[in-house]
């Protein structure tokens, strides 16, 4: 894996020493950036050049990136393509399903609807077209991140109360067992599930699965 580590900082000012408690240090962000033209690289380079960030540099874009994610952990992805192929889309899924980030593209060209509603879907967080200024670029990070955080924030949300439904419906399929088979009543076959749940420090949902487990051998 090829890391061009940037570091990139600043002349710092003299600050009094009973000032310094009251400085808070800058947090740093993580930046892995995709460009296999080097020109171009370091044009994006000079345009992130602040101490804010620490910017690692690939010279590739393509399906090996997932591994470089990975293994660097950024806080948000940055790639410069003019037109993503099928190849950096299926990346982009990829780096989506398996170590999500804040994504952002910078492209020279306007990409068709199609083409742009594709990145979305794979991941992307921000997608700008043209030249970007040193003045810009940290807002369009800032809204990228905040962008993904809140994506992640409703997947997880929906993710939750897919689970919840799950949980009930096997629930409820192991009381209506219980019912049929022990003649118990609804209550009865809840808290029934309920009390092996506690007593084997169990969630309800795997004492019902148990349950429905023993119900198919019959």
């Amino acid at each position: 894996m090829l890391f061009d580590l940037i570091k990139l900082t600043k002349n710092t000012l003299s600050i009094p020493k009973k000032n310094i408690k009251n400085q808070q240090p800058l947090m740093r962000l993580k930046v892995l950036l995709a460009e296999n033209n080097h020109v171009k690289a370091k044009e994006l380079m000079s345009v992130l050049s602040t101490a804010q960030y620490d910017i690692y540099h690939i010279g590739h874009s393509g399906l090996p990136l997932l591994k470089d994610v990975e293994q660097l952990n950024p806080d948000v992805i940055i790639i410069d393509i003019e037109s993503p192929d099928r190849d950096m889309l299926e990346n982009l899924n990829q780096i989506a399903k398996f170590a999500p980030k804040p994504i952002v593209v910078f492209s020279e060209q306007q990409n068709t609807d199609t083409t742009i509603n594709q990145m979305v879907k794979s991941g992307v967080s921000a997608y700008v077209v043209g030249d970007v200024s040193q003045v810009r670029v940290k807002s369009i990070i800032d809204v990228a991140i905040a962008r993904f955080d809140v994506f992640q924030e409703l997947k997880q949300e929906l993710a939750d109360t897919k689970q919840k439904l799950s949980s009930q419906k096997n629930i409820d399929k192991a009381k209506r067992w219980l019912m049929e088979t022990k003649q118990l009543s609804e209550l009865d076959a809840y808290h029934f599930i309920r009390k092996i749940a506690m007593d084997n420090s169990q969630k309800m949902d795997d004492v019902a699965k148990n349950i429905l487990s023993v119900a198919s051998i019959f």
